[in-house]
Order: C-alpha cells, then sequence, then structure tokens
C-alpha cells in the first residue's frame, strides 16, 4: 500500500507535488497548534504548583500531584454546575433537534405553499438580530427570568442546521414515500417511522453540534440566570479562568497569598480537563456519523 502511494505521488507533476507538500506543512502546524497546548494542559494539571511556577513542566514524577484534581472534585459549586450544564444540554439537544427537523421537512417539498417566503424570513434571521437589550425584555415579559427556559428556548432553532436537514431529505428519494403513500401511510408515519430512520447521519450530526454549542456555551446564563444553584459549569469556569476567582473552599486552607496563586493557577488546568471529558466521551461514538452527516446534507438535492 504505501509503494502504491508512493507510486501516485510520483506521478504528479512538479507543481502538484509543491501544492501537497505545502498543504501537509500547513495541517500540520495546524494540528501542532492544536495538540501541543492540549498536551501541556494535562502535564501541568498534575504538576506542583511551585514547581510549576519554578521550573516548568518535568517528568519527575516525585514532583506530580493530584491537589487540583482533589479540590475540583471536592467542590459542590463545580457539582452543581456540572449537573446543570449535562442538564441544559441534553434537553436543549433534543427541543433543537426535534424543532429543526419538523421545520426542516416542509421546507423540503417541492409542494409547500410559501416556501419561498419562510425561507426568506429564515434567511434574513442569520444576518440580522434583534440584539441583546430587545431579547433580554422580550425574556424579561416572558417570565423566563432565572429559569432554564431562557437558556434552552431563544437559541433552539437553528436556521444552518435547518437548511442542512433540508438539504439531507431532499437528497432521499421520491420513491421512498411514493411507496408508503401506496401501503396506505400518511405524512405522520412517513415522517416519524420511515423518514428519520434513514436521516441518522444527519441527526447525529445536528445533535453533535447543538450539544457541544451549548456545552461551551455561557453568555446566556450569565445574562440570564441569577441563582447559583442553576449556573452552569461554563460560570464557574469563567470565574476560575478568566476572572482568576476559584470558589472559596478551593484555596481556603493555603496561608499566603503566593499559594493561593499557584493554586488558583493549577485548578485552572484541573477544569479545563473535567469540563472536557464529556466531549471526549461523545466525540467517539458520533464520529462515524459526523463526516456522512455534512457531506450528505451539503451537496444532495
Amino acid at each position: 500500500m504505501a509503494e502504491k502511494k508512493k507510486s501516485e505521488f510520483a506521478k504528479l507533476p512538479a507543481s502538484d507535488k509543491t501544492i501537497l507538500i505545502i498543504g501537509y506543512i500547513i495541517l500540520g502546524m495546524f494540528l501542532l497548534a492544536i495538540i501541543l497546548p492540549m498536551i501541556y494542559i494535562i502535564l501541568a494539571s498534575f504538576i506542583d504548583p511551585v514547581t510549576l511556577q519554578n521550573k516548568g513542566l518535568t517528568f519527575d514524577f516525585s514532583k506530580w500531584t493530584l491537589t487540583a484534581y482533589e479540590r475540583v472534585m471536592s467542590n459542590s459549586q463545580i457539582w452543581v454546575g456540572f449537573k446543570n450544564a449535562l442538564l441544559y444540554s441534553i434537553l436543549f439537544t433534543i427541543i433543537s433537534v426535534i424543532i429543526t427537523l419538523l421545520a426542516a421537512y416542509p421546507m423540503s417539498r417541492p409542494d409547500f405553499k410559501g416556501k419561498g417566503f419562510f425561507n426568506v424570513i429564515f434567511v434574513i434571521t442569520m444576518f440580522f438580530g434583534g440584539g441583546l437589550i430587545p431579547t433580554y425584555l422580550l425574556i424579561s415579559k416572558l417570565g423566563m427570568l432565572d429559569s432554564i427556559w431562557a437558556v434552552l428556548i431563544p437559541g433552539a432553532f437553528s436556521v444552518w442546521n435547518m437548511i442542512i436537514a433540508r438539504t439531507y431529505y431532499m437528497g432521499i428519494p421520491r420513491d421512498l414515500q411514493e411507496a408508503a403513500e401506496i401501503d396506505g401511510a400518511d405524512e405522520m408515519v412517513y415522517f416519524f417511522q420511515i423518514l428519520l430512520p434513514v436521516c441518522t447521519p444527519i441527526i447525529a450530526t445536528i445533535s453533535m453540534w447543538q450539544f457541544v454549542g451549548m456545552w461551551n456555551s455561557y453568555f446566556d446564563a450569565m445574562i440570564y440566570l441569577n441563582s447559583a444553584s442553576k449556573q452552569p459549569l461554563q460560570l464557574v469556569l469563567r470565574s476560575i479562568l478568566i476572572q482568576n476567582q476559584p470558589e472559596p473552599g478551593m484555596v481556603s486552607d493555603m496561608q499566603s497569598t503566593a499559594q493561593r496563586a499557584q493554586l488558583a493557577e493549577l485548578l485552572k488546568y484541573a477544569t479545563i480537563i473535567i469540563s472536557s471529558i464529556p466531549l471526549m466521551i461523545m466525540y467517539p461514538f458520533f464520529q462515524k456519523y459526523f463526516d456522512s452527516g455534512i457531506m450528505a446534507g451539503a451537496i444532495k438535492g
């Protein structure tokens, strides 16, 4: 196999070889730019804060410690935020996928009257928004302030995801629906029992996008949620990573300001790793659908 690839490369013109080599070099640089910080964060989260500050990374395992993870895992607010973030992400994904799939179906039908009008309305919302203040006033008037619905509802419908799903629907042969109609299936039966089972790749792709988007989101929660018991993990991480304010219980036993600062720095790395665990667990299960879902939704129809 290696010889075959080498022979194919050798047959290419010199200009194509140059472009491929340059492309591989650029991709390699991007890969290093992503992997090296990840490796640094993982290693730094285990190293004693004094050693990390004075000497940097070390492979002397006597200088390694689990202090940061112990303090993060023992902090109640971290677990409350983790539970809220997981709950919000799951609910948001379910709501968003249902709305997206239902909206994309009529938009994929050539006999849907008003299709052009709704398409224009949807596209306009991709480029123009009401702004933060009108949105906040709307959420307030609806009585959703300091509730999970303020986080879940406003961004549940994604026009981009709807377009991807619509294009995927349009790529499914019309014969499938005609056969279902001959067998006596109505629109509801066709959609839920016949169409959706063959749309697994696009459903998995949209689900992953929405889950990751909500898991990494903190702005809406910061604006609309006031109760600490309802705040997701991202707000807790924001106070640690950006505002440099770890939870008091994490550093309460440190005697000096320098020790507190060193431990706070170490806690940043540990919280980053812990917050990334659900995504790292989730991605392998969705990877097999990811490429096929994107490509099918992008080029079919």
